[in-house]
């Protein structure tokens, strides 16, 4: 699957299923809370956390499903197309750090 074709996707589903998109905010809130679902399981299994027991029925790669669906959403409410900015980004970050990383003491 495509970005273009997850951005088609999740908006054919939320115009069948989901009915309507909520709007952005709410969205945004939604993201930050996908968002804190992924970082405690990420404390927990690689931080200095124990798993609670409700916490052990919790999957990672379907917290970062939840995540890039919701982002996913909020590209398709603003119209952002994820695959041009993801490629304007890479472009920017190639040109900004061209040399960043290799000259980083701390990545050695």
């Amino acid at each position: 699957m495509t970005i273009a074709n997850a951005q088609q996707q999740v908006d054919q589903w939320i115009k069948t299923v989901g009915v309507r998109y909520f709007s952005e905010l709410t969205n945004m809130a939604i993201l930050t809370e996908e968002v804190g679902e992924l970082a405690r399981i990420m404390a927990r299994k690689y931080g200095d956390q124990s798993f609670k027991e409700s916490d052990k029925g919790k999957n990672m790669a379907d917290e970062m499903a939840d995540v890039l669906w919701v982002l996913i959403c909020l590209a398709n409410q603003t119209g952002v197309d994820l695959t041009q900015a993801l490629e304007k980004n890479f472009e920017k970050k190639s040109i900004r750090d061209a040399e960043r990383h290799q000259n980083n003491e701390k990545l050695r």
